[in-house]
């Protein structure tokens, strides 16, 4: 149900044409518009419902699309989604075909920058900003609105530092909502804990901002009071305001559910000049209770009923777990043998399941907030004086820390254990989340030992392996959900590194596979024995080192070989197949070159979708494979 008001919004102009007093009303509608929607079509839910307000006072004070908004982290846009011209199409929100979960420049004028990941809005803004002043377009605004604990990304504090000191029309809005997924964690939370808690400090500066007019145009008597309150601010917070001192102006806290006072303060803001940050407290969740109680469960629930607000759970008899649980009642298991494995994790222990060591063992497993490459080095440190640290980061974060894994662990031949959780294609999340680059950015750099399971077994086997005497930097990439056999808890075996294991020796035509793409390998392999075919199978495990006398034999016995991988063709685990094979032939060349063929992820970007119909889109789920070796055969 859209609301009496809601309905007549189809555009930021409709919005503008609202009395102020009709705001809370449409506040509400807004509210509940998206409790309806995603309790059939599930997304983003609690971000998005602490925002609601925001997103309504910024299009109303602001002529968006001409000044430009960034959400970050995006799924906390959902308001703005709906605000924008998009208000009927939302509930096809992460499905096929429909809207993106996250903003995008290409669905809409008013996504003015892409946001999947997070920590990026002041940058962007601040380039926007200078690109605006270099075009002579002194009044277009440009406002950053980080959250959602993007502000514990090194990327938003090195853009603070670059932007205080540019005199960029710049306005940072700071929505404090105390969490990102999970519960926030480190100095820069309890911080902005301390800051909204000095009520002496806000009855100060609401008394003197009124005394004032509410504004902050040039006067004596305003210089005088605002130099005042600096000076009183430092004493009543104990220090010097953090966003100060990097050359902010520094407004707030304001409530950031109290729409018309936001209206109030961001029209008065809009005035202003230079670099400016306002910061607003919100509760994630806001307007459902659950999902106030209950934030990061709430954080992205899948369905519920929209009157309780109760998850609706899916009936799975026998389901076996997901990859993520094994990894976390695995790393407790092993780390109960061995006292110098520890697990770091950048803001994710919940999604990850290290909150299963977390619990269990709270001084050996550490949540660094949304700081990859802090989490890569502080990983490296640790490594440095003889731990085992298992840094489990997703595969797409994974993609910001390249630098740190290079010079930080490869270069110096550190024992540290990446877990890749969310690699290959994850669904609806769509193209900022896909975990499709890993092996391609990986396996070019040296010492690096990189490997695949096919299913939850080999997972335990490759984290046992991992952790032992003598293994340096070592990579376990898996995808993100169910893994294969309900009976996941196997005895430990050690691994060989860069060995790979025959599943079936066939006639002709073998697949080689890597990782748990190899079980859709496997059902179509099965299919064709049906038919009378018999193609051979190899899961190869290691990407790197990889088994090279393995593939030698392979190429002696069969005349095509097709690779399978989730992740993309370029530069993956099919080119390094043909790369061995060609210098295995150039060094001599009366040894047979197979024909190969590669399936994998194109070199396109691929969007948000169900994983099995991603994977048919891109040609490697079970039908498309055995497509392919069908035409191979055909051609025989």
């Amino acid at each position: 149900m859209k609301g009496v008001i809601l309905e007549y919004i189809n555009t930021t102009d409709d919005l503008r044409k609202l009395p102020q007093d009709d705001l809370p009303e449409l506040a509400l509608e807004l509210r509940h518009y998206i409790v309806d929607t995603l309790a059939s079509h599930p997304g983003h839910l609690a971000s998005s419902l602490g925002t609601v307000e925001l997103a309504i006072a910024l299009h109303y004070v602001f002529n968006t699309p001409d000044d430009k908004v960034i959400w970050d982290v995006g799924h906390q846009a959902y308001a703005h989604k709906i605000l924008t011209g998009r208000r009927d199409s939302f509930p096809t929100i992460r499905t096929y075909g429909g809207i993106s979960g996250f903003p995008r420049m290409d669905e809409s004028p008013y996504d003015a920058f892409g946001t999947g990941h997070s920590s990026t809005s002041i940058s962007a803004a601040l380039g926007m900003a200078m690109a605006s002043k270099l075009q002579g377009n002194l009044q277009r605004q440009h406002i950053a609105v980080i959250g959602d604990g993007s502000m514990t990304g090194g990327e938003a504090f090195e853009a603070l530092n670059n932007a205080g000191v540019s005199k960029a029309n710049l306005l940072v809005i700071l929505n404090d909502n105390g969490i990102s997924i999970d519960k926030a964690v480190g100095g820069l939370s309890h911080y902005l804990v301390n800051i909204t808690a000095s009520p002496k400090y806000n009855r100060l500066k609401e008394h003197v901002w009124r005394k004032v007019g509410g504004d902050e145009k040039e006067s004596k008597g305003r210089n005088f009071f605002s130099k005042t309150l600096s000076s009183m601010k430092s004493m009543l917070l104990e220090g010097s305001n953090l966003f100060e001192s990097l050359g902010f102006r520094y407004f707030g806290p304001v409530d950031g559910h109290d729409v018309k006072r936001l209206v109030e303060v961001l029209g008065q803001l809009k005035d202003l000049k230079g670099p400016r940050l306002l910061h607003i407290v919100t509760t994630k969740g806001k307007g459902m209770r659950p999902a106030e109680q209950n934030p990061v469960v709430y954080h992205a629930p899948g369905k519920y009923d929209a009157e309780t607000g109760l998850q609706i759970k899916q009936q799975t008899a026998h389901q076996p777990l997901k990859y993520q649980e094994v990894f976390g009642h695995t790393i407790v298991e092993l780390a109960e043998r061995n006292d110098r494995i520890v697990g770091i994790t950048p803001a994710m222990p919940t999604g990850c399941s290290l909150n299963i060591m977390m619990q269990q063992m709270p001084d050996r497993a550490f949540d660094v907030g949304i700081a990859e490459q802090h989490a890569v080095t502080f990983a490296a440190g640790l490594a440095a004086q003889g731990m085992v640290p298992f840094c489990n980061i997703y595969s797409s974060f994974m993609q910001r820390a390249y630098d740190q894994v290079i010079h930080d662990v490869a270069l110096q031949k550190l024992h540290v254990v990446f877990c890749l959780d969310r690699a290959g294609l994850v669904g609806d999340d769509g193209a900022t989340h896909h975990g499709v680059f890993d092996l391609a950015c990986f396996r070019s750099i040296p010492n690096l030992t990189i490997c695949a399971p096919m299913d939850e077994h080999e997972l335990r086997n490759m984290m046992y392996t991992s952790q032992l005497e003598g293994i340096g930097p070592f990579v376990i990439r898996y995808p993100r959900g169910a893994s294969v056999h309900a009976d996941w808890r196997n005895d430990f075996e050690q691994l060989p590194i860069g060995k790979g294991r025959c599943l079936h020796e066939g006639t002709q035509v073998a697949l080689l596979t890597i990782g748990h793409v190899g079980n859709n390998a496997a059902a179509a392999a099965e299919r064709l024995r049906q038919q009378g075919y018999d193609p051979g199978h190899y899961d190869m495990r290691f990407v790197k080192p990889l088994d090279g006398e393995l593939l030698d034999a392979i190429a002696s016995r069969y005349k095509w070989l097709v690779t399978v991988e989730d992740g993309c063709l370029e530069g993956g685990f099919g080119s390094a197949v043909l790369e061995h094979l060609q210098m295995r032939h150039a060094a001599d060349t009366t040894k047979p070159l197979p024909t190969v063929v590669r399936l994998g992820v194109p070199d396109a970007f691929v969007q948000h979708g169900p994983v099995a119909r991603l994977q048919h889109d891109c040609g490697y789920d079970t039908d498309a494979i055995e497509s392919c070796l069908l035409d191979i055969y055909n051609k025989m």
